[in-house]
């Protein structure tokens, strides 16, 4: 096996993170060059992907190797750099702004099932029980904290500015707070892990269902749209590849649409349109 001194110097800077990540990334990135490398973040996507889309990619001589990473930023940087072919964890609204920040050049190829954002608490069973001035932890992330706000504003626990777009709304965009929330961002991995110490979360659907939280058990769920659906993400260029017209054909088949549906683990997702009724 290459030694991590001689692996590419992004490599290098995710060893600290975790000691399998890095021995993971150091398997997958030597693979052969007629191999389909996905990243994946925690959560539901790279399950759908196994029993759903790989099978169906197996039968036109793909074979898939799974890459998997703990960091929003990640598996961005691994498509930019050409380490992975094809990431599926985030919404387009989130590729857009990484791509801006990092200099990334990365294009959606096909919407793919998406369990929603929802409000969790471990010490109230119903949002009528939560306390005026208790804390509850939003995204540090701007695009998924205007989420999170979005559901507080639905159930009138703040107020927003008027005018605002739902899509860029921040903290600063609050004009009446009446049950005196204590707001504390951070990051959306973590937001699982803060339902011990604080009153409630907003916790993205992909980590609720990765720490084993039910979309029943939500409080609140948000009313999901068309921009908060997540999507296959390529290097721009690559959207016309073979690959990524496989990758979308898969998903938009009647094969992957009945054996998402028929499963009940995956009841509440939000479906891209392509779905047939």
């Amino acid at each position: 096996m290459p030694s991590l001194s001689r692996a590419p110097s992004w490599l290098r800077r995710l060893a600290p993170l975790s000691g399998g990540l890095a021995l993971s990334l150091l398997l997958h990135v030597s693979a052969h060059a007629d191999d389909l490398r996905v990243g994946f973040m925690p959560g539901p996507y790279r399950d759908a992907f196994t029993h759903g889309i790989e099978p169906q990619l197996k039968k036109l001589g793909y074979s898939i190797k799974y890459v998997e990473f703990s960091q929003g930023v990640q598996p961005n940087d691994a498509v930019e750099r050409g380490q992975i072919d094809t990431n599926i964890f985030q919404h387009s609204l989130y590729l857009n702004a990484t791509n801006k920040q990092q200099g990334f050049d990365l294009v959606p190829v096909v919407h793919v099932p998406t369990p929603p954002m929802g409000l969790y608490s471990r010490r109230h069973k119903a949002l009528d029980t939560v306390p005026d001035g208790a804390t509850v932890t939003l995204p540090a992330d701007p695009v998924n904290a205007a989420r999170a706000l979005n559901i507080l504003a639905a159930i009138g626990w703040v107020t927003l500015k008027p005018g605002v777009s739902p899509l860029s709304v921040s903290e600063r965009d609050i004009v009446n707070n009446p049950k005196r929330l204590k707001i504390v961002q951070l990051d959306a991995a973590q937001a699982p892990r803060s339902l011990a110490d604080a009153d409630l979360a907003a916790v993205q659907g992909n980590f609720a269902v990765a720490s084993g939280l039910k979309l029943t058990e939500a409080l609140k769920l948000e009313d999901m749209t068309l921009p908060y659906v997540n999507v296959v993400a390529v290097k721009r260029g690559n959207e016309h590849a073979k690959f990524a017209k496989d990758i979308a054909t898969a998903y938009q088949s009647p094969e992957f649409q009945k054996f998402f549906k028929a499963n009940p683990v995956w009841a509440g997702y939000r479906l891209p349109d392509y779905f047939s009724q």
